[in-house]
C-alpha cells in the first residue's frame, strides 16, 4: 500500500475538523452526520492501512539535515492506532447525546476531530521529532476541549493541565536533543539507537536524562508526583474526560514512554540500573497512590480519573520491567484499560446527563431507574477489578507474570502494589454499584420518579464495550500472540 496514506489519516480529520464551524449547516443533524462520516472514513482507512501495512516511511515536512516530519508504521503503531480508529467513532456518537445542551457545539466537534488526527500523528511517528511535535500539538487541541464550559473551574484545570503538560514536554526535550546527540539515528529502532562507544563517561549522564525524558513523557499518563492535573480535568464534558483518559493523552503519554525506552535509549543500556530503579520506584508508588485516593473521593468523575492514574501506572509498570513479556502486558492492559475506562467514564456520563447529580451519596436507588446503565458499569468495574473472565484479569495476570520473572525486589514489590490496588478498586467501584441497586428498604424512589435511562445514542457504545470487555476476556489468545511478536522484537 502507498505509504501516503499515513499523512491522509493523520490530516484528514484536522482539515475537516477545521471546517466544522465552517459549513452552513440546514439543522443539527446535518452536522452530526457530517462529523460521524468523516470519523467512520478515517477509521475504515487506519484499519485498511493497518491490514495492508506500508512498508515504506512517508515524509510529510523536512526541516534541515535529518530531522523531519515522518511517519511509518511499525508493531507498536499498530496497536496505538488500532485502539484510536477503534474507540473514536463510538465516542463521537456518545457525545452527539451528551453535547446537546452544553452550547458551543461546532467548536467542541472542531477540536474532537482535530484531536483524532493528532493522536494518529503520534501513533505513526517515524522519529522522536515527530513524536514529539505531535506530542506537543496534542497538548495545545486538547486545551479547548477541558475549558469548553468557561466556568471558574475549567478555566483553572486547564491551565493546571497546560503548566504540567509544558513542563513535561520540557523534560521530553532534553532527552530528544540527547538522543539525537548520541544516537545513531533518531528513527524509532526496537533495541535503542544509542551509540555506546560514543558515550565514554558520560553513561550517568544518559540515565538522568533517560529519567528526565520519562517523566516528562509520562505528566501526560499522570505518573506520580504529576498526576494532579488529571481529576482537575473532570470538569470538561464527559465525551472529552473519557478521550482524556482512555484512549488521546493518558494513551499518548504511555506510548511515549514505550517508545524512548524500548526504541531510543534502549533496554540493555537501562536495564539494572539505578534509572529503572527510579522509574520503577515512582510507579509503582503512583498504583497504590492512584487507588488509595480513588477511595477518598466523592465526585464520581473524580473517583474514575484517580482509578486511571492507578490504571495508567499499570501499563508504565510493565513498560519500566524492560522485558518483552512486561511490554506484552503492557500492550495488552494499554488495549483493554482503553475499552474498560471509556466505558465507566461513559455511564458516569449518562448518570449525570439524566440526573444532574454528581456525588457518589447522591445515586443511592438509582439502579432500578437506569436499570442498564448501572448494569455495565457494574460489569466495568468488574473488569477494572480483575475478575476472570473479563479482559481486566488477562492484562493483570500478564504483568504480575512479568514482575515474577523478572527475578528483582521491585517486580515482587510491584505484584504486591497490583493485588493492593485490585482490592481497592473492588471497594471503590462497587460501593457505586451497591448503593445504586440497595439502597435500603426504606428508600423513597418517588424521588426519583422521571429518571430513566439514556436513548440508544449512548447505550449501543457502551453494549458494544461491555461485549468487548468479555469478548477479550473469554478469547484474548490472538491479542496475546500479536503482542507477544511485537515485543519480541525489542529482544
Amino acid at each position: 500500500m502507498n505509504a501516503s496514506i499515513m499523512v491522509i489519516v493523520v490530516l484528514l480529520p484536522m482539515f475537516a475538523g477545521v471546517l466544522i464551524p465552517l459549513i452552513p449547516y440546514k439543522n443539527r443533524v446535518q452536522m452530526e452526520i457530517y462529523i460521524e462520516s468523516i470519523v467512520l472514513l478515517n477509521s475504515l482507512l487506519v484499519f485498511v492501512m493497518l491490514f495492508n501495512k506500508p512498508q515504506e516511511a512517508c515524509v510529510l515536512l523536512r526541516f534541515t539535515g535529518n530531522l523531519s516530519l515522518s511517519f511509518q508504521l511499525d508493531g507498536l503503531g499498530t496497536v496505538f492506532a488500532a485502539i484510536v480508529a477503534a474507540l473514536w467513532p463510538l465516542a463521537t456518537l456518545y457525545s452527539f447525546e451528551y453535547m446537546k445542551h452544553e452550547g458551543h457545539e461546532k467548536y467542541f466537534f472542531m477540536f474532537y476531530v482535530i484531536t483524532y488526527g493528532v493522536t494518529l500523528g503520534i501513533a505513526l511517528s517515524e522519529d522522536i521529532v515527530t513524536m514529539y511535535c505531535f506530542y506537543e500539538v496534542l497538548s495545545l487541541v486538547t486545551l479547548p476541549l477541558i475549558m469548553h464550559t468557561l466556568s471558574r473551574e475549567a478555566i483553572l484545570a486547564s491551565r493546571s493541565y497546560l503548566y504540567y503538560s509544558l513542563g513535561g514536554a520540557a523534560f521530553a526535550f532534553i532527552g530528544m536533543i540527547f538522543i539525537l546527540t548520541y544516537g545513531t539515528t533518531a528513527d524509532f529502532t526496537p533495541g535503542g539507537v544509542l551509540d555506546i562507544s560514543r558515550l565514554g563517561d558520560k553513561k550517568n549522564i544518559l540515565l538522568f536524562v533517560y529519567v528526565l525524558c520519562f517523566c516528562g513523557f509520562s505528566v501526560k499518563a499522570a505518573m506520580f508526583p504529576f498526576s494532579s492535573w488529571l481529576p482537575k480535568a473532570g470538569v470538561a464534558p464527559t465525551p472529552v474526560t473519557a478521550l482524556l483518559h482512555a484512549v488521546a493523552v493518558v494513551k499518548a503519554g504511555a506510548f511515549t514512554t514505550m517508545r524512548v525506552t524500548y526504541y531510543s535509549f534502549g533496554t540493555e543500556f537501562l536495564r539494572g540500573t539505578w534509572a529503572q530503579n527510579v522509574v520503577m520506584v515512582l510507579v509503582i508508588i503512583t498504583i497504590v497512590y492512584g487507588c488509595s485516593r480513588a477511595l477518598k473521593e466523592t465526585h464520581i468523575k473524580r473517583r474514575l480519573a484517580w482509578s486511571t492514574v492507578s490504571n495508567l501506572s499499570y501499563i508504565l509498570f510493565g513498560v519500566v520491567l524492560m522485558t518483552p513479556l512486561g511490554l506484552m502486558g503492557a500492550l495488552a492492559h494499554m488495549i483493554f484499560h482503553a475499552v474498560m475506562k471509556i466505558c465507566s467514564f461513559f455511564c458516569a456520563g449518562s448518570i449525570m446527563y439524566k440526573t444532574g447529580k454528581h456525588y457518589i451519596h447522591e445515586l443511592d436507588g438509582l439502579g432500578r431507574k437506569m436499570p442498564k446503565i448501572f448494569v455495565i458499569f457494574t460489569i466495568s468495574g468488574l473488569a477494572l477489578m480483575g475478575v476472570p473472565g473479563l479482559c481486566g484479569f488477562v492484562s493483570k495476570w500478564y504483568l504480575a507474570k512479568a514482575a515474577v520473572n523478572s527475578g528483582t525486589v521491585l517486580g515482587f514489590v510491584g505484584v504486591a502494589a497490583l493485588l493492593v490496588s485490585a482490592l481497592l478498586t473492588a471497594i471503590y467501584m462497587m460501593t457505586i454499584s451497591v448503593r445504586a441497586f440497595f439502597p435500603g428498604k426504606d428508600f423513597d424512589y418517588s424521588k426519583l420518579d422521571g429518571i430513566k435511562d439514556p436513548n440508544w445514542m449512548m447505550i449501543l457504545p457502551l453494549v458494544l464495550f461491555v461485549i468487548a470487555m468479555f469478548y477479550f476476556g473469554l478469547h484474548s489468545e490472538p491479542v496475546i500472540h500479536a503482542l507477544e511478536s511485537i515485543a519480541a522484537q525489542i529482544q
